[in-house]
C-alpha cells in the first residue's frame, strides 16, 4: 500500500463564504441538484440526497454498462420477455436480431423498455444478472442512496435513487465518448428500421441551445424525472430533477443561474512546480499533466485551499505518480489531481544568452 507523507497546505483565496449575486433558482421539483461536471461540485440542491423513485432515468445506468461491455457490435436476439415488457417501446419483434448499439440508441432516445430488457439479457446473461451489475456499479460510483430492481425504471418499492446519486452517474457516463454521442443525438436510424428514432429530450432538440444530452423519465406514480447536461462559456453542468411538474423550465432555470453565477478558474497551471516538504525541509519537483480548473463564483467570494501529499518512497518510473493534490472550496473537498515526477527547469545564464546570439550572427556553433 502506498503511503502519502508531507502534506502541505496553502491558501489561494481568503474570502467570505458564498454570497450569490441573485436569488437561488426556484424549481417545481421535489428533489433537484445542479453540479459542475468535471469536479462534481454541487452548485445548487433541493432534497438532493433523499431516496425517491426515478422512472426511466434508470436507463443511464443500463446504457453505460452496455457501452462498457465491449459488445456494441454484437447481434442481439430479442426474447419474448423483452418484447412484452410493459411501458414505452421501440416495438421489437420476438427473435429479431439487432445490434446492441442500436438497442442503446433505442433505449436512450425512445426510452424503450423492451430494449432495456434485451440489453440486460444479452450483456448480463439474464435480467437478474444485469441488475446485479447495475447495483455493483452504483456501489463503485459511491451512489449511497440507490438500489436498482430492473434495467428500465418501472416502479418498484425497492427501485430508487436520489437526485445527487443520479448526477454522480451522469457525470461518470459523460466521460465516455460513446455515451456522449448517444445522449446528445437528436435522432438515430437503426439498420433494422426505415424511420428515425427521435430523441424525447426536448431540452436538447428544441428548448435549450446549450443542452448536450440527458434522459427523460415518467411514470404515473413517480411523476416526471429528468437528467440533462449543458455546456456554455467553457463550463459543463449537470442538472437532475425528480417529481418535477415543470421539469423543462426547472432545468433551464438551474442552468442559466449556474452559468450566470459561476465560472471555471485556473488554480494550478499545467507543468512543473516546486514543493517544500516539511518537516524534513526537502524539496521535490512535481509535474501537472493538465491544468486544474475549478468552478468558482464570478465575484470571487470563496475560500480555496489545497493539500499536497507525496509518496514515502521515490519511484523510478517516470509515468508513476509521486503524489496528489486535494482541492477544497469552503472546506469541502471537490477535486483531486495527481502529481508526476518533474524536472528542474534550467535557467539560461547571461553567458548562455550571449552565446546564442553570437551563434545566430555567425551562422555556426561557437568554439
Amino acid at each position: 500500500m502506498r503511503v502519502f507523507i508531507g502534506s502541505l497546505t496553502f491558501l489561494i483565496l481568503i474570502m467570505s463564504f458564498p454570497s450569490y449575486g441573485q436569488a437561488l433558482p426556484s424549481v417545481s421539483a421535489n428533489n433537484a441538484v445542479l453540479i459542475e461536471q468535471s469536479t462534481g461540485r454541487v452548485l445548487f440542491e433541493k432534497n438532493a440526497n433523499e431516496e425517491a423513485s426515478i422512472a426511466s432515468i434508470t436507463k443511464i445506468m443500463t446504457a453505460i454498462i452496455a457501452i462498457e461491455s465491449g459488445m456494441l457490435d454484437e447481434q442481439v436476439t430479442t426474447s419474448r420477455k423483452a418484447i412484452y415488457t410493459e411501458g414505452s417501446s421501440i416495438y421489437l419483434e420476438q427473435g429479431e436480431e439487432i445490434p446492441l448499439k442500436d438497442l442503446v440508441y433505442g433505449l436512450m432516445l425512445r426510452s424503450g423498455n423492451d430494449a432495456a430488457v434485451a440489453i440486460a439479457e444479452h450483456v448480463g446473461g439474464s435480467e437478474e444478472g444485469f441488475v446485479y451489475l447495475m447495483n455493483e456499479k452504483a456501489k463503485w460510483l459511491g451512489m449511497e442512496n440507490t438500489h436498482f430492481d430492473n434495467p428500465h425504471g418501472l416502479d418498484s418499492d425497492t427501485h430508487y435513487s436520489s437526485a445527487y446519486d443520479m448526477a454522480i452517474l451522469m457525470k461518470y457516463a459523460m466521460d465516455d465518448p460513446m455515451f456522449r454521442e448517444v445522449s446528445g443525438s437528436d435522432s438515430y436510424l437503426s439498420e433494422n428500421r426505415t424511420y428515425h428514432w427521435q430523441n424525447k429530450n426536448k431540452l436538447l432538440t428544441r428548448l435549450y441551445n446549450y443542452c448536450t444530452g440527458g434522459k427523460t423519465g415518467y411514470t404515473k406514480a413517480t411523476g416526471r424525472t429528468l437528467v440533462t447536461s449543458a455546456h456554455k462559456n467553457g463550463m459543463d453542468l449537470i442538472a437532475v430533477t425528480l417529481d418535477a411538474p415543470d421539469d423543462w423550465q426547472d432545468h433551464i432555470s438551474m442552468f442559466e443561474w449556474g452559468f450566470d453565477q459561476f465560472e471555471m478558474k485556473t488554480i494550478q497551471e499545467e507543468g512543473t512546480a516546486l514543493y517544500h516538504i516539511e518537516p524534513k525541509t526537502s524539496t521535490v519537483y512535481g509535474n501537472y499533466k493538465n491544468a486544474v480548473n475549478l468552478p468558482l463564483l464570478k465575484d470571487g467570494n470563496e475560500k480555496v485551499d489545497v493539500k499536497n501529499y507525496f509518496l514515502s518512497e521515490e519511484k523510478s518510473e517516470l509515468k508513476q505518480a509521486i503524489g496528489k493534490s486535494v482541492y477544497y472550496i469552503n472546506n469541502q473537498e471537490v477535486y483531486e489531481s495527481y502529481i508526476y515526477p518533474g524536472e528542474q527547469q534550467k535557467k539560461d545564464s547571461i553567458f548562455d544568452n550571449l552565446k546564442t546570439v553570437f551563434e545566430s550572427i555567425i551562422g555556426r556553433e561557437a568554439i
